[in-house]
C-alpha cells in the first residue's frame, strides 16, 4: 500500500476548486495539498512523493520542486513543456509526464474548422450578411486538397484523422521516420524535417503541431513561406515560436500566401495594435481552441488515471524525454 503525498500547484487566478474536489473524492487514501505559494507546502515537502503542476507559475514550480527530495513522479497539466523543463528537473531522475492527448481531439476540430473557414470563405459570407449584401461567389473544395502536418504526434494524428475523413490528402513531417510510420494509413507520405520545404511546396494547408524545442523554434520561416503556394493557408495549434512571426506577417501582408489561422502566438495575450488584428486573411483564436466545457475535468481525470497506474505499478503514460523536450 502506497503512502503518497500529492502536492498540487495552482495559480491564485485559477484555483481549480471543482477539479480538486474530484481529485479528493476519487483518491481518498492519500494526503493532497493544493496551493499557490511555496509557504503552503513547507510542512509537507519532505514527505511529498508526487508533484502536479496544475496551473502554477514556472517560479513556483521550480521553488517547490527544489523543496521535495522524495518525489517519484512529476506531472504537468500542460502539453507544452518549454516553461516546464527547467535545468533542475531535466537533470533529475524523477519521471515527468504531461497532458499530451487530453486536448488533441478539440485541436483537430479547430484545424478542420480553419480549413473550412478559408475554403468556403466564411469571412466574406459574414461580412456580406452584416452589410445586407446578396452576393453569390464561388467557394473551394476541401476534399481533394493536401494538408501537411509539421509535428506528427498525438495532435497531428487527430488532425489527420479528420482531414482524411473529409477526403483530404495528408502529408506529415516528423523527427524520426521509420518503415512502419511510412505505412500509416492516414498519411500518404512522411518527411524528415530537412525535407520540409519539399512537403510544404505541395500543400494547400500547412498545420504546425510541433512542440517548441531548440530544433523546432522558427522551423517555419522565410524560406518556408516562399516555398508555399500563393493560396496556401497556415494553421498553428502547436506553439507560437515554431513559426517565425515576422516572416509570417510579411507573407500575409504581401498576399504571398492565402491566409493563417492561429491559436498560439509569440506573446500572449496578443498585444494591442498587433498586425494580426487588422489582417483580413487571418483568423485568430486567443489560445482557447481546446477549451471545451470539459477540458479542465478531462485534464484532472487524466491525472487521476495516471496516479492509478503509479499506484498499481503500471507504466506511466506520456513520459517526457527531457533531453528532446517532448
Amino acid at each position: 500500500m502506497r503512502n503518497d503525498t500529492i502536492l498540487v500547484l495552482v495559480s491564485a487566478a485559477e484555483p481549480a476548486e471543482a477539479q480538486l474536489r474530484t481529485l479528493r473524492q476519487q483518491i481518498r487514501d492519500v494526503n493532497i495539498l493544493a496551493g499557490h505559494s511555496a509557504e503552503i507546502f513547507e510542512q509537507a515537502a519532505n514527505r511529498a512523493t508526487v508533484l502536479f503542476n496544475w496551473s502554477g507559475s514556472l517560479a513556483l514550480f521550480k521553488q517547490v520542486f527544489a523543496m521535495c527530495p522524495n518525489l517519484v513522479w512529476v506531472h504537468s497539466r500542460s502539453v507544452g513543456l518549454e516553461r516546464t523543463l527547467f535545468a533542475e528537473i531535466v537533470r533529475s531522475a524523477v519521471p515527468l509526464t504531461n497532458g499530451a492527448g487530453v486536448f488533441s481531439a478539440s485541436l483537430g476540430e479547430f484545424a478542420l474548422g480553419a480549413i473550412l473557414y478559408f475554403a468556403k470563405d466564411f469571412r466574406r459570407m459574414i461580412r456580406n450578411q452584416m452589410a445586407g449584401v446578396w452576393e453569390a461567389f464561388d467557394v473551394e473544395w476541401a476534399s481533394g486538397k493536401t494538408v501537411g502536418i509539421i509535428g506528427y504526434g498525438d495532435i497531428g494524428r487527430a488532425i489527420a484523422e479528420r482531414a482524411r475523413a473529409m477526403g483530404m490528402n495528408v502529408l506529415a513531417v516528423r523527427r524520426h521516420v521509420s518503415a512502419s510510420q511510412t505505412r500509416d494509413p492516414l498519411v500518404a507520405e512522411t518527411f524528415t524535417p530537412d525535407r520540409r520545404l519539399e512537403m510544404i511546396s505541395r500543400c494547400d494547408y500547412v498545420v504546425a503541431a510541433a512542440p517548441l524545442t531548440e530544433e523546432t523554434r522558427g522551423m517555419i520561416g522565410e524560406a518556408e513561406f516562399r516555398a508555399m503556394k500563393p493560396t496556401a493557408v497556415v494553421i498553428n495549434v502547436g506553439r507560437g515560436p515554431v513559426i517565425n512571426e515576422e516572416a509570417m506577417i510579411g507573407a500575409l501582408s504581401d498576399r504571398r500566401i492565402g491566409g493563417a489561422a492561429l491559436d498560439v502566438f509569440d506573446h500572449e495575450p496578443l498585444p494591442a495594435g498587433h498586425p494580426f488584428y487588422k489582417l483580413e486573411n487571418v483568423l485568430l483564436s486567443p489560445h482557447c481552441a481546446d477549451h471545451t466545457p470539459d477540458w479542465l475535468d478531462n485534464a484532472m481525470q487524466f491525472f487521476i488515471e495516471q496516479y492509478e497506474r503509479l499506484r498499481t505499478d503500471q507504466p506511466l503514460l506520456n513520459v517526457v524525454d527531457k533531453k528532446l523536450g517532448y
